[in-house]
Order: C-alpha cells, then sequence, then structure tokens
C-alpha cells in the first residue's frame, strides 16, 4: 500500500472519534451541568473547598488544572466560574497562571481533536468559503502570529471558535500553543482578579461584576493590544497598496 492511498470509512471514523466524543460530551454537559457548575454552586460550597486547599494545596492545584482542561477540552458550561474558582482559591496570582495552563491545554486538546478529525477537508471548504471565516483564514495565511494573536485578544471571539478556527488552517501546534497562552493573560487576569475578590462578594450577599471586562480601564489596554498585534496586517496592506 503506498502513501498516498486513501483513507478507508473505518479510519476516517477513527479519525473522528474524538471530536465526536467531545460534541457529545459538550452536548450532555450543556444539558446536564449547567446548574451545578454555577456561581451559586461555588457560593454554597466555598467553605469546604477552602478547607480542602488549606489541607491539599498540591493535589488542590492538580485537580483544579486537570478541571479546567475538562471544561475547555469538552466545550463544557462553567469556564467563567472556573476562573473565578481559580481566584477565589489561590488569588490573582498565582491563580491566574493556573487558570491560563488549564483553558490553554484544553484548548490545545480541542485543537488536536479537531485537526484530526475535519482539519484537512474543511480548511479546503474555508478556502472558498465567504464573510468572516474567509476574512479570517486569509488574515492567518498572510500572517498567522498577528491574527492568532487577535482571535484571542477580542473579547467578541468566542473561545471555541477561536480554538477550532486554526485546527482547520494548518496552524502549526506550537503557534497555537503560544499565541493561546499568552493571547488570554489579559482576560484572565480580570476574571482572576474579580474571583480573589469573592469572599467580600460572598460576605454582602452579592455576585460578582463579570461585565467589567467591558469597562474602559479594562477594555481600553485590551483594545491597545489588539491594535499593536494588527499593526503587522496593516503594515502589509499598505505596503501592497504602494506596490500596486
Amino acid at each position: 500500500m503506498t502513501e498516498n492511498a486513501p483513507r478507508t470509512t473505518g479510519d476516517g471514523l477513527k479519525s473522528k472519534l474524538p471530536l465526536i466524543a467531545i460534541v457529545v460530551a459538550a452536548v450532555v454537559g450543556y444539558l446536564t451541568l449547567g446548574d451545578y457548575l454555577s456561581f451559586q454552586t461555588l457560593a454554597d460550597n466555598r467553605e469546604a473547598l477552602i478547607a480542602f486547599r488549606d489541607a491539599n494545596y498540591v493535589l488542590t492545584v492538580g485537580l483544579f488544572i486537570l478541571a479546567y482542561t475538562i471544561i475547555v477540552a469538552f466545550s463544557l458550561p462553567g469556564a467563567t466560574i472556573a476562573t473565578l474558582t481559580g481566584g477565589f482559591l489561590f488569588a490573582t496570582f498565582p491563580g491566574a497562571l493556573f487558570n491560563i495552563t488549564g483553558a490553554t491545554l484544553g484548548a490545545i486538546a480541542i485543537f488536536q481533536a479537531a485537526r484530526m478529525g475535519f482539519g484537512e477537508r474543511l480548511g479546503a471548504r474555508l478556502e472558498h468559503s465567504q464573510g468572516m471565516v474567509k476574512r479570517i483564514k486569509d488574515g492567518l495565511d498572510e500572517n498567522q502570529w498577528s491574527m492568532l494573536f487577535l482571535l484571542r485578544l477580542v473579547p467578541a471571539v468566542p473561545f471555541f471558535m477561536a480554538n477550532l478556527i486554526p485546527s482547520f488552517l494548518e496552524v502549526p501546534l506550537h503557534r497555537f500553543a503560544i499565541s493561546t497562552f499568552l493571547g488570554i493573560i489579559p482576560g484572565a487576569i480580570v476574571y482572576t482578579s474579580v474571583g480573589a475578590g469573592l469572599g467580600e462578594v460572598f460576605a454582602r450577599g452579592e455576585t460578582p461584576n463579570l461585565g467589567i471586562i467591558f469597562e474602559p480601564h479594562v477594555i481600553l489596554p485590551i483594545l491597545g493590544l489588539c491594535a499593536l498585534a494588527a499593526m503587522p496586517i496593516l503594515l502589509k496592506a499598505v505596503r501592497g497598496k504602494k506596490g500596486l
């Protein structure tokens, strides 16, 4: 059998199994876990969580990163609550580091699963698509680093979409991993810091302000980073026009 021989139907289905498992888990999780992975659950169990952390710090860190990885990898509800929990249990630092690590590992898992299942063929289809996805693909083709950072920094791009799109467009794994880890730092620090202040929020019987990321003193620096990431793309476009 030559290397260029077509894959059998069984081989094709086998390559899709990881992504199928993620989709099934995401649907089941959405239907069953929404009421459990919630702010109220965190509030109700905060004392038990703190006691467990104090008695088993290293184990708690490991379990937390594993849980965060699973939540992201299977697109389960509760990623925001997990981020808040990281701040609540471990403070802004090292809580932000633990959140970023779990989110990056989960993103890599779904990136690899999607690439195994549909990467090559879907990438060819996207090449002939229209609209926002096609513009993102064109941007990635011309300047992968800048577009990857933009996908992470722009609050309007859903996290799971920023995991899937690069997997279909032949983005190298190391670029995806590095841009994910660094690109989610600003948002992770903001929400982890909110989680670090949950003790006072619980004491007042309130809920945290999750819209804080859109407040001017937070969103403006993030938009500045977006502009910085987009600079190479803009410069290349300007040079291209001058060359016409």
